[in-house]
């Protein structure tokens, strides 16, 4: 009789009792941050993006995957790669010290929390208009 299939979790080597510790993290409350950035992927059916902001989130990444948009939104007034500010709320659920050496270790990770984002507002940023208006003794030399 064939044995029966590890999970991908015990072929990767992480023991069930770091499995369950990630699965049961406990998110406290949100804090709330402000990102800018632009939209690289728009999921109309999920209500999700994938984003790029230019200061990194509390765990350093840059490239945020499937965050959360309020119903509130409606994804066809979005653009892609246009400028927008993200007020973004942030979920942490830190680890234990045994789970965060086991990580650390074993695979080379350094990581104390997970985190959950989601998107609380997003605004269309008016970035021409911090380019500099060109002066008035431009214009006139070039109707000569």
């Amino acid at each position: 009789m064939p044995k029966a299939k590890k999970s991908e979790a015990q072929e990767e080597g992480l023991p069930k009792w770091a499995e369950d510790e990630i699965k049961a993290a406990q998110f406290g409350k949100p804090e709330v941050m402000t990102r800018t950035g632009y939209i690289l992927e728009i999921y109309d059916k999920d209500l999700r993006l994938d984003i790029q902001v230019y200061e990194p989130m509390p765990d350093g990444r840059v490239i945020v995957e499937g965050i959360s948009l309020p119903k509130s939104v409606k994804t066809n007034d979005l653009m892609k790669g246009f400028v927008y500010e993200f007020k973004i709320s942030v979920y942490t659920a830190p680890l234990s010290d045994k789970v965060v050496e086991l990580l650390k270790t074993k695979f080379g990770l350094e990581m104390k929390a997970i985190y959950n984002f989601e998107i609380k507002e997003l605004t269309l940023m008016d970035v021409e208009s911090d380019m500099p208006v060109p002066s008035s003794s431009s214009e006139e030399e070039g109707d000569d």
